[in-house]
């Protein structure tokens, strides 16, 4: 910036009187400059705050920084604005015909995430013709795949839906099974028996590698959680668990001062325990009378109680019924019933009835479960006593770890 040069001098005459002669005085009146200030804003490339500052230009070709700090709302404003951006991930989400009401909960629990169809068909010899849309539209983006293993009948064509995605040049891949279907069968107890949770491990390991590296596996309340080392280093298993929803929901109880927890077995009190420690805690234990398998109270009082039985999965029910009787004669007010997974094979929902009130042996004030097995959310709608606590909070933040 070259110097500002002075106005041009003003020359004014003037007549002086005099005895001997006339004499014309030039007197030159010089207007001082006016120095410029010139208002610039800076920009910093590193964190994107803002300052500024005013340079001033004066007539010795020399220019005057004053530095002025920006205003801290600007910078928090700017701040704010950058840490959102920065953590908030797009995720192209693509679920299974049974999953479509979960997946659209988990799409309006987060901006982020962005619903994506697949057309499930068959040909005429009953196998699967399958087609991911859009398949050059998910390149370089991150993608997870919401599946159900309901029936054995419908995990071959999932499969191969989650082994296609990794390879279309996506950036990152997670598959959400909320339900472990094969859980209860994680061992052998004798010669010939198969470990079918082992076999399912197997084949979700070999997913193959995405461009981000190995699948990321997000389950809900793996039946055992010495599973987790059946897994290959293919795959990442990621284990969340339901609780919180429960406790949420108990908290909105108007006899939440009352709750006890208890438990059916000293399993589901080894998985669920440090969860709900701060409640009383009682504990059943099932033992064998000849070929009866009969529930009993080990531990704790549910005397005057509203007594929730918790656990990670219920199929015929029979364990919980027996829990509630002994829990029941023991003086529980009231009885409830919280687990992840409804499977319910053979509608066995039904052997539950409600209880209004003043009828523990009868029937549960509550019984709570979530929405990772579809079929059963669809056979107790808007029957009592059961009530769907959704994960698709849970799962949208899974997603953006």
């Amino acid at each position: 910036m070259s110097a500002v040069s002075p106005s041009p001098s003003l020359l004014l005459a003037s007549t002086k009187p005099s005895n001997e002669t006339h004499k014309t005085i030039i007197t030159p009146i010089i207007k001082k400059p006016t120095i410029p200030t010139i208002q610039c804003e800076f920009r910093s490339f590193e964190n994107n705050s803002s300052s500024y500052q005013n340079l001033i230009a004066d007539s010795s070709n020399r220019i005057h920084i004053i530095f002025k700090p920006p205003s801290s709302s600007l910078l928090t404003t700017a701040s704010s604005m950058d840490l959102s951006i920065k953590h908030s991930k797009r995720v192209c989400l693509f679920y299974c015909s049974e999953m479509k009401d979960l997946a659209e909960r988990i799409a309006s629990a987060s901006d982020s995430i962005e619903l994506r169809g697949i057309t499930w068909r068959t040909f005429e010899d009953g196998f699967p013709n399958l087609f991911i849309s859009n398949a050059h539209g998910i390149c370089g983006q991150r993608v997870a795949f919401l599946a159900s293993f309901s029936s054995p009948g419908v995990i071959f064509e999932q499969l191969s839906i989650i082994y296609a995605l990794p390879k279309l040049f996506v950036s990152s891949f997670t598959l959400v099974l909320p339900f472990f279907p094969t859980g209860t069968f994680e061992r052998m107890e004798e010669e010939g028996d198969v470990a079918t949770a082992f076999t399912l491990a197997r084949i979700l390991s070999n997913i193959p590698i995405s461009r981000g590296g190995p699948t990321s596996l997000v389950i809900f309340d793996i039946h055992a959680l010495q599973e987790r080392f059946y897994f290959g280093d293919n795959i990442l298993p990621c284990f969340e668990s339901g609780i919180p929803l429960l406790l949420n929901r108990l908290q909105k109880l108007p006899d939440s001062d009352n709750i006890a927890i208890a438990f059916p077995d000293d399993g589901a009190w080894k998985r669920f325990h440090k969860q709900l420690q701060h409640f009383p805690t009682i504990v059943c234990i099932k033992v064998r009378e000849g070929d009866q398998r009969i529930v009993r109270l080990k531990e704790g009082d549910p005397k005057g109680r509203h007594v929730v039985i918790v656990d990670d999965l219920v199929q015929s029910g029979g364990t919980l019924l027996e829990c509630q009787k002994v829990l029941a004669n023991h003086g529980a007010t009231k009885i409830s019933a919280y687990v992840t997974h409804g499977i319910f094979p053979n509608s066995t929902w039904e052997r539950f009835k409600h209880d209004a009130g003043g009828n523990p042996e009868n029937g549960m004030t509550y019984f709570w479960i979530t929405d990772s097995c579809p079929r059963t959310v669809k056979q107790v709608e808007n029957k009592s006593p059961f009530e769907v606590l959704s994960l698709a909070a849970p799962i949208a933040a899974a997603l953006q770890v």
